[in-house]
């Protein structure tokens, strides 16, 4: 049989062949590449900084997922081998992951910390969250980090919205923004993933999740949108995983009106 041959294609986003190239068929679309950074939310800029010099050129034209390159681990380590798709939703090298599964570091896991000049985009409504829950129940300020018993995106600790260390009980909101499209596809993926990393070292999560978003796991909220009700719903579940006596050591007395 005679291979197919190959075409050239030249997306929406620029990447790929040159428009008007002789022979090259024009999409009206994002290549894959791109579709796939705007699902992790992540950047080129931050491919191109993580790839061997040598190959950001290269990179920088690139549309297929499943293109290898050579990275540059975050952490000084050995160069390694890796597809484009792997290195946006896989762990690291293989000795951070070494690392990660070493007795010190499991140690370490589960632990709560706070990791300075973390700058996270947080939402008004996660904003509106975190000041009525904190109504509810004493939230500790000074921790925004898990360390974790293995790698996640290259590293080893997740970082949710809400944490309450005193149950181990992390708190996450999840709509699908303006674009309809957040928290779906690959990112549920990866919520589901940052969800069993967080097991593993002993927490849980509550996930509400707004805006039409399906249930995601055995502690999910399924609304509209962030109300009263909701929040109470959290602390009812914070009950239900940790029993009644560890959340009425952290609940704020309510002052009623006469």
């Amino acid at each position: 049989m005679r291979a197919a041959s190959m075409v050239a294609v030249s997306f929406r986003c620029g990447h790929g062949a040159e428009a008007g190239a002789a022979g090259a068929v024009a999409l009206s679309r994002v290549c894959p590449l791109c579709m796939l950074l705007h699902e992790t939310q992540r950047s080129r800029a931050e491919l191109l900084s993580r790839v061997a010099p040598p190959q950001r050129a290269a990179l920088a034209r690139e549309t297929r997922i499943g293109a290898s390159y050579d990275w540059r681990c975050a952490r000084g380590h050995d160069r390694y081998p890796a597809t484009v798709g792997e290195v946006l939703t896989g762990p690291s090298c293989a000795k951070c992951r070494s690392n990660a599964a070493a007795p010190g570091a499991r140690r370490e896991a589960g632990v709560a910390f706070m990791k300075p000049g973390l700058r996270l985009g947080t939402s008004q409504v996660e904003q509106r969250l975190r000041m009525l829950l904190g109504e509810r129940i004493r939230l500790h300020h000074r921790v925004n980090a898990v360390r974790t018993a293995r790698m996640f995106y290259g590293k080893q600790e997740v970082w949710p919205d809400i944490l309450v260390p005193q149950l181990r009980i992390a708190i996450e909101y999840d709509d699908p923004g303006r674009s309809r499209r957040a928290h779906l596809g690959l990112k549920e993926a990866s919520d589901i993933e940052k969800d069993e990393v967080l097991r593993e070292v002993g927490w849980e999560v509550i996930r509400i999740r707004a805006g039409g978003l399906e249930a995601l796991g055995p502690y999910s909220i399924v609304c509209r949108g962030l109300t009263l009700a909701v929040v109470d719903e959290v602390v009812a579940l914070m009950r239900r995983i940790r029993g009644d006596a560890a959340v009425e050591r952290l609940l704020i007395p309510q002052q009623h009106a006469m």
